[in-house]
């Protein structure tokens, strides 16, 4: 009797991090509380019956109420619309920031990891000047100049996140020059040179196609970092300002002893709102580093 052998399909790797990540509880509740705070905050204004800078002088200062459920600020502003409109801010913010940085930093580490030498060389001390330079004060400078020119507060956005995205691509440079270092002497890479293939080509087809999983998790981490240095610069006074709301400048509302003590309804909303949703990516950031480790294969 003849033996029947059997074929088996092997499973794509994308499907085994899927399949993996979807056993981590806490990255699934993560991704769950980011989803429901992008539908809320991206659809929840529409279902306002308030505009958002329509002041009530008269219901100022309410506490959360069946009219208001988050109560109004100082101005008689619906705290609970303004805390939404916020959250599409800082969470565009985050982003936009993110993906430039990505772009800079995987770009930039792939041209250093596939030349080496010279270019290797001019990439990585620039990378450590960056690393060198104090974020937090340069990024206060900024914001000061940003004041000072008298900037618009809907452009002052885009410049926010452009000088974020800027200051924030150093250790994705890094992290993918590392790896390209690594892959450039793989055999694939010798079937290229076979072939005659552009830099170009070997670069953005073969080489950085292979650096996804790196770049996934670096950048789900990166737009928890760049959501609180915008709350920073926020509650400074040096980022998003009024009366734009974002989050940070949203707990700045609370800058004295009486709105801290006595009207919390002010500043814990978007306080909160901050801490849920950094929390929930770095859940998230933790299960795709998780899933997408080869090194969790085995398990």
């Amino acid at each position: 009797m003849q033996e029947q052998l059997k074929i088996v399909k092997a499973e794509s790797p994308w499907r085994i991090a899927i399949r993996r990540f979807a056993k981590n509880r806490l990255a699934l509740i993560g991704l769950i509380i980011l989803f429901l705070m992008a539908i809320i905050c991206a659809f929840g204004p529409f279902f306002s019956p308030y505009e958002l800078n329509q002041t009530d002088i008269k219901n100022k200062n309410l506490a959360p109420n069946a009219q208001y459920w988050l109560g109004t600020d100082k101005l008689g502003r619906d705290v609970l619309l303004r805390v939404m409109l916020a959250g599409r801010i800082s969470l565009t913010v985050g982003l936009v920031a993110t993906a430039i940085s990505v772009v800079i930093g995987a770009t930039l580490g792939a041209v250093a990891g596939f030349y080496r030498r010279f270019a290797d060389t001019i990439i990585m001390r620039i990378a450590d000047i960056f690393l060198a330079l104090p974020t937090l004060p340069i990024l206060i400078t900024l914001g000061a100049i940003l004041s000072d020119l008298k900037i618009e507060p809907s452009k002052r956005i885009y410049f926010l996140m452009l000088i974020i995205g800027i200051l924030g691509w150093v250790g994705l440079a890094r992290l993918v020059r590392s790896q390209i270092l690594t892959l450039r002497e793989q055999e694939f890479m010798q079937a290229t040179e076979a072939l005659g293939l552009r830099d170009s080509r070997k670069i953005f087809r073969h080489l950085l196609p292979n650096t996804v999983p790196i770049i996934i998790v670096s950048a789900t981490l990166g737009v928890a970092g760049a959501i609180l240095t915008e709350s920073a610069l926020s509650f400074l006074g040096l980022g998003v300002v009024p009366p734009t709301p974002s989050w940070g400048n949203m707990i700045n509302a609370a800058n004295n002893l009486i709105d801290f003590r006595k009207r919390p309804w002010i500043w814990i909303p978007p306080g909160m709102c901050i801490l849920v949703t950094v929390t929930a990516i770095n859940l998230i950031g933790d299960g795709l580093r998780d899933a997408l480790d080869p090194k969790m294969k085995s398990r």
